[in-house]
Order: C-alpha cells, then structure tokens, then sequence
C-alpha cells in the first residue's frame, strides 16, 4: 500500500478518500484553490496545497500544478475522486510518466469510454444491448434531423464527452432540434471542451439502473449489484437506490452480466459503473434494457452499494491500485437489505433549481449512526462559492428493507437545518412522503411529472412554528435583560425586571411577525405572563406556552399540554423556524424598514446569482415578448438563461458577453409598452 495519496478533487469527496485513507494508515495530501482555502477538505487533510485560482481550469483541471504538488508532498499515487480529471485519459498517462499511480482504469479504457458514439459501438460489438441513436463526425443540422425523423420523438442530445447532465437537451419537436443542439455544444464545449453530441431515443417511461464494477489486474471480475437512479433533475439524479425498487432476480442476473460482459470488453481495471436505461413501460418484470455510458471511475452515489454489501469501495480502488487481487468472488458479495441516498443541493428548485450561493451561516445535519451516513463536504461558517458544483452533502440511510429505509429517510430529513443558500432539503423530504415514490411507481420523469405536488411550498405558518418564534424572542429579551441586570448598580431594581411586572394590572406585550408566504399576513401575538410561562393570544386563539432553551441550543417547548423541540436561528430581520413540519421563515415586523418597491427598478432583469454573461440574445431598442429568451448566464457549471419579465423594449443594457457578474445585479432592463 501506498504511503501518501494526493486528492486531486475538492468537496465531499475529498473528504471522503481522506477518511479511508487514514483508516489505511495513509497520508492524504489534499490539494484546493483559492476559493476553498477554508474548505472542509483542506482542514480533514494530512497536508494541503494551493494550486491556483478559483477557476477550475486554472486549479483543479492544471495537471501540471497537481504533479508538482504529487512531487513535492512524496506522493506515490493519485486518487482524482469523480469529476474534474476523474476521466481524463491524458492525465492518467501523466501520472503513469511521472512515475505515480493512477488509482483508476488503464487510459485504454478511460478512452474506450470516453466518447459516448464510441463507447456505444464498442458495445454493440461486444453484444450489449444500446440505445437507438446517431452520431457522426460531421454534425450537421440536416444530418441530425434526417436522423431524428427515424429515431422518432421525443428523444434526448447529449455530449459525447463528459456527464453529468451538462450538454444533454430533450426534444420533443423537430422545431426545437436546432435550438436543443446549439445549447447542447455550447455547454459541452464548457464543461469539457468537447462540442460533439450524439442524438438517442428518448423513453418516456424509463428507469435508470446501473450496476457497480470492479476488476483487478489478475483477470478478476465482479459486479456489486445495482442501484436505481431514475429520480433526476435536469439529467442529474437526486435520489439513488440499492437495490433498484421492483427488480426481480432475473433482470438482475441479466444486468450483472451484460455490465461485467462492458468490463471485460475493455479490459477493465478498478472501480466501474455501467449504466443503463429500462423500458419499464410495460413493468419490471422481464423488461428490455439498454446501454447507455459506462462511467470509468467511483460514482456519487456509492455510498449505497456499501451499505448494502458491507464494502468499503475506496479502499478496493487503492488496493488494486497497489496491485493487489479484488478482496472477494463474485459468490461471497450478499446483498443485504436497503439503502438510500439523496443529495443536498445549494440550490432552489422552486426557481428552476437555480444555484445558490453564500456563507452557511447555520448548519445541522443527522448525527452519523449504524443506519444513517452523512457525507458532507462543508461545514457551518463555509462558503458555498459559484465556481463549483452545487453539491453540499449526501444523506445516505439503510435498513432491512425498503419500507423502514424510507421512514428512517424521512426522520432524517427532518433533522436537516441549513441558514445562508437555499436548498433542496423540502423537495427531498416531499419525495420521501410522496405515495409514487413509495410505490416503486417511479422513472426518470417522476420530478417532473409530479412537480407541482413536489415543488409546492409551505401553506399557512402553524402554530408550533409560531410559538417557537415567540419562545426565542421572549428567551432572547429575558437573556438581554438579565445581562443588563448583572451590570447594574442596583440589580434588585425594578427596571431591571424581566417578569412583566407592572404598579398597576395585568401586564401585556406584543410581538409582531409577517409570514414570507403570504406577506399580506400581518401576525400580531399578545403576550402575557402566566404561571410559569406565557399566554399567546393570536387570531382569537389563545395558547398557553412554556419553554427553555437546552445547552445544544434547541428549544424545548410546552405548547397547548403538547412537548415538542424545535431550532429557530435568527438572521437580520428574519427567523428561521424547524418545529417539525420543515422549515418556515418569519420576518419580524418593523415599520421603519417597510418601504414600497421602487418603480425605477420596473422591468429590470438581475442576475439570480454570481456567473459570467454567456450570450446576450438582444440589443438596445429591440421589442420583446413576456417570456423571450434575453440572455444567458453561467454559474456552477451550468446554464441559466434569463427571459423578459414583460412585454416591452429593451431600453438599457447593463452588461456585455463574458462579464462576471455578482449576484443580484440589473443586467438589463425592459420599458412597458405605452
């Protein structure tokens, strides 16, 4: 086994070979830019290197700097994680020159897959089913098209290098093949400098399972079974399976052996995910399936084959790496019971699942335990920056069977608290409770389709919620008053009370809030002492309430003879509340900051957060349509493309093509017609 291992990768994963590693006995050399200089990677690392600007291609994608820093740490290997170089058969071969392990396939077979048309023809060859598609050097309009018409739509573009999602493109209409081809390049040619794209048959019914590989460098070949990741959004899946809801023994028979018959295709070596598409149309049973990609390095969603074998896939990655023989035959890996894992995202799904970008200024997610992993690449007080992936953490559970998975899933979920980006966190917890998913009645639509079951928002604030707001404010005016106490020359005045006391009745107070999802909502909660805790009069109810804040800062509350606890976290003007139903926001209610929207700020379009200006798709005095497409930005190795708020001309323009731009920012502004 190796010494020291250079981490050519960043975020959870970086953290997640530096845990094995050390469990190993193995230096872990970790490498960052100067966007992650804090980063939680950095700081789990035995020693770190800058390796240059924010920049991707100035940092983790320069693999000069990355063997400079494999030179000067002593490092006798290099583990790329996935993403970045994780694919990149020119680097796998500079390693090889440099003397250092490639913990990942030959570049043969890094190649052989690399190109989805290639990869696809290989495997027609070896006898793997494909999908019905077209590609061809030239790439023409005219040739697509032609070839579209036989295909049939709907159907899918996607890059012939890279993955991930980026530079895929649904068509429905030959009307939208032009468009979907144009946007298709363009983001593959940003992502991976690479604008080729194929056209496939899209099934609208489908499930996408893949099947874990591994192979060492005796001829030895295994598969770990599969995992289903057919709930996706934007080709990039959120929830992933193991194993795949609804297989029968037969299909996955089949799947294992069509994958280990790709890996043997290629002569594979390490850790392997072949990918394939479903047609669950007509059910599971039996069902056709089809090749799609074959993935040369370690997946995201990982964590859930080891869960349900009892492996540690990193640590097979760096023995074979270091030459030694797969630690099991295919018959002595069991499957046992059922794991989970959904992937916690910056990001607002409610707004197209716009990044987000910001200082978590509050973070809590489940404590780790035999049935619930966490593997999280930040933590509080990190700043979730715009040039990288969206990924925050992955929440992976198991247990005996998929029933109590899914229980134990939802608890889980609920137990997540994030202050500073938006996240997915309530659209996973909607999946969780959805009757479809737990059904198994789920394909790679099921976001989509159920989207405005599982996109929409919280309804009217509870009143547990409310109360916990109430608690906070109270415990924090009661802490307040205390310390000012303890400073006073006369502790035992009156004025330095907290307890309501007046000379003459009963005394009251009033706690203003108003409700984000109905603004117009203006809550007023009369406040007063009763026993040992307080009487809430709210919209003609009253509620009685009592409470304490523990040492781990929840609240434990007493409400209406109910015990529940809950997190509230303040943040300027705004409360964050987690009282069991999700998180509700509240505002405090002050008049003196209220002001009415400025009319000057009518049609302008701001940039939804910090990117580069990729195209501008109109000019000053042009007249545009409500919906029209403006312009495009790029963030977070993705494409965002802004439309008009009206209809109107356009009457200023506040950027150019390639300017960065921060988040918020008018970038162009729309007049109403007269």
């Amino acid at each position: 086994m190796f010494q020291t291992l250079l981490i050519a990768n960043r975020g959870e994963i970086a953290c997640r070979i530096a845990e094995t590693a050390r469990r190993l006995g193995v230096r872990a050399v970790a490498v960052y830019s100067e966007a992650d200089a804090d980063a939680r990677h950095v700081r789990q690392a035995d020693e770190a290197h800058c390796i240059g600007p924010p920049p991707a291609a100035e940092s983790y994608l320069c693999q000069e700097r990355l063997l400079e820093v494999a030179r000067a740490s002593g490092a006798a290997a290099v583990h790329p994680g996935y993403g970045f170089l994780s694919e990149n058969a020119d680097f796998a071969e500079a390693c090889e020159a440099a003397g250092l392990v490639f913990v990942g396939p030959p570049p043969g077979a890094i190649r052989a897959m690399g190109r989805k048309d290639a990869a696809k023809a290989l495997m027609e060859r070896a006898g793997v089913p494909v999908v019905p598609g077209h590609a061809d050097e030239e790439g023409s309009l005219e040739s697509f098209a032609k070839a579209a018409r036989r295909v049939g739509y709907p159907l899918l573009v996607k890059a012939v290098a890279g993955g991930g999602g980026r530079g895929m493109r649904r068509v429905d209409s030959e009307g939208d093949l032009e468009a979907a081809l144009a946007g298709a390049r363009r983001e593959a040619r940003a992502a991976f400098g690479d604008d080729r794209v194929l056209i496939e048959k899209f099934l609208p019914r489908a499930r996408h399972i893949e099947v874990q590989v591994f192979a060492d460098g005796h001829g030895n070949a295994v598969h770990l079974f599969e995992r289903d990741c057919s709930l996706q959004r934007r080709h990039q899946k959120v929830v992933e399976e193991a194993p795949a809801p609804g297989i029968d023994a037969s299909l996955r028979a089949r799947l294992g052996e069509a994958a280990l018959l790709a890996t043997r295709a290629i002569a594979y070596r390490g850790a392997g995910t072949v990918e394939f598409i479903v047609d669950a149309s007509r059910g599971m049973h039996d069902a056709p399936f089809y090749f799609m990609e074959m993935n040369t390095r370690l997946q995201v969603e990982h964590p859930v084959t080891e869960f349900v074998t009892g492996q540690d896939l990193v640590a097979w990655q760096l023995r074979v790496a270091a030459g030694e023989p797969l630690p099991l035959r295919q018959e002595e890996i069991a499957l046992r019971g059922h794991a989970i894992e959904v992937r916690l995202y910056a990001e607002d799904p409610a707004r197209k699942y716009l990044p987000s970008t910001g200082t978590l200024g509050h973070l809590r997610l489940p404590a780790p335990c035999r049935n619930v992993r966490v593997d999280a690449g930040v933590e509080q007080g990190d700043r979730v920056p715009v040039h990288y992936d969206a990924l925050l953490a992955k929440l992976i559970v198991w247990d005996e069977d998929r029933a109590t998975a899914r229980a134990r899933l939802r608890r889980a979920l609920a137990q997540v608290e994030v202050v500073g980006v938006a996240t997915n966190t309530a659209l996973l917890a909607a999946v969780a409770a959805h009757p479809g998913w737990e059904s198994e009645e789920i394909d790679t639509d099921f976001l989509a389709r159920h989207a405005e079951v599982l996109l929409r928002g919280p309804g009217p604030l509870d009143a547990r919620s409310l109360a916990a707001a109430c608690l906070h404010v109270l415990l924090e005016r009661e802490a307040d008053a205390a310390a000012a106490a303890a400073v006073s020359d006369d502790r035992f005045s009156p004025w330095s009370a907290a307890d309501g006391f007046r000379l003459f009745g009963v005394s009251h107070d009033e706690l203003r809030f108003v409700d984000p999802v109905d603004a117009s909502r203006d809550l007023c909660v009369t406040v007063r002492r009763a026993d040992e805790g307080w009487e809430l009069g709210v919209e003609g109810a009253v509620h009685r309430l009592r409470g304490s804040r523990g040492a781990d800062g929840r609240l434990r509350l007493h409400l209406d003879g109910a015990r529940f606890e809950a997190s509230v976290v303040p943040r300027e003007r705004e409360l964050f509340v987690w009282a069991g139903g999700g998180m509700r926001r509240l505002a405090r209610h002050d008049p003196q900051l209220l002001s009415e929207e400025d009319d000057s700020a009518a049609g302008a379009v701001h940039s939804p957060m910090p990117g580069r200006v990729l195209r501008l798709r109109v000019s000053v005095g042009e007249r545009v349509r409500r919906g029209q497409p403006l312009l495009v930005v790029e963030a977070m190795k993705m494409e965002h493309e802004l439309r008009a708020p009206a209809d109107g001309v356009v009457a200023e323009l506040g950027c150019r093509e390639g300017d960065q731009v921060e988040e918020g920012v008018a970038l162009l502004r729309v007049s109403a017609d007269a």
